[in-house]
């Protein structure tokens, strides 16, 4: 798992009183959540309200608002549903607490996104929450308050190792895939496929070299045909799709960081033909090369990002 990265981490920890509402906004990420101790519930729209208890971890797919209920059933006000803009942002306060009295939940929520590679995000396409539980020898709960803490002191370093601690939770829960028998493990099916693991490791690592479906297949010890079959439904497109995507990902934080020639970008990039590369780019992204690294100099990286339809539709073509 080590092309698995936590490219930011936001953390909080949320105490409850006996009967209180935590209304929490939409975010653009992936969101976390652990319950430290205590019980009550998560309430999303349209979904079966999660029941939580101690070492009780969720994650809830970017975009949607929840309510967290310290409550012995799963009712919420009827106002609370509204997520206007006093909805609590996880991760935007070290510590946040609703309602008097000795609080009779307490979780650590977050926000995250977590990379396979330089182009999967492996949450960001969820459906449906994931919701697994651990137990104490886990240890999950001391990982999450150590990450919270080192956030919360704002020392240096303190954003790799509370990413570097979120990770150990992340593992924890994809180890899940090979014995849970749970829908979201789908999910994760290359987890669990270790060939076809390599094979996206091989592109993600280096995407400048010339791989075809042939040598991907040979240097993983499948038939051409069996690794197209199982890559295709691991990813749900074709190797080169995929590596076409992996490249212009790469392509675009080079650009980004404005060390390199737009030539030495591409090479970088698995094409010796600057004009090739700039017609790929191009689908991807909507613009030039050159346009892209004067655009992404003058507004944040998370504005540069392509969008995941664009994507699509350009891989399609």
């Amino acid at each position: 798992m080590t092309t698995l990265d936590i490219t930011f981490v936001r953390l909080s920890e949320c105490t409850l009183a006996a009967g209180a509402h935590l209304a929490v906004a939409r975010a653009e990420a992936s969101t976390i959540h652990y319950c430290l101790r205590g019980a009550g519930f998560i309430l999303l729209d349209h979904e079966t309200p999660i029941r939580l208890t101690p070492h009780t971890l969720v994650i809830v797919p970017p975009g949607r608002a929840m309510t967290i209920a310290a409550t012995e059933r799963p009712t919420a006000p009827r106002n609370v549903g509204k997520h206007g803009e006093s909805a609590f942002a996880p991760g935007s306060s070290h510590r946040h607490t609703v309602g008097d009295g000795e609080p009779t939940l307490v979780l650590a929520c977050g926000s995250f996104r977590a990379n396979y590679g330089p182009a999967l995000d492996l949450f960001a396409s969820l459906a449906t929450p994931i919701v697994e539980t651990f137990d104490v020898r886990d240890q999950l709960d001391q990982v999450m308050a150590y990450a919270m803490a080192e956030l919360a002191a704002q020392d240096v370093g303190g954003g790799p190792m509370s990413a570097a601690l979120l990770k150990l939770v992340l593992l924890a829960l994809l180890r899940r895939c090979l014995v849970s028998t749970k829908a979201w493990v789908e999910r994760f099916s290359i987890l669990s496929d270790p060939p076809i693991a390599r094979a996206f490791a091989e592109i993600a690592s280096r995407p400048s070299l010339p791989h075809t479906v042939q040598s991907l297949s040979h240097a993983v010890g499948l038939s051409r045909s069996a690794f197209m079959a199982r890559f295709s439904a691991a990813f749900g497109e074709s190797p080169m799709s995929l590596l076409r995507r992996v490249r212009m990902r790469h392509a675009a934080d080079l650009l980004a960081a404005n060390a390199l020639s737009i030539d030495q970008v591409a090479l970088n990039a698995g094409y010796q033909s600057r004009s090739s590369f700039a017609r790929t780019f191009r689908r991807y992204y909507g613009s030039d090369p050159s346009e892209y690294r004067s655009r992404a100099q003058r507004a944040p990286a998370s504005s540069a990002a392509p969008a995941e339809d664009a994507i699509e539709e350009s891989d399609a073509a």
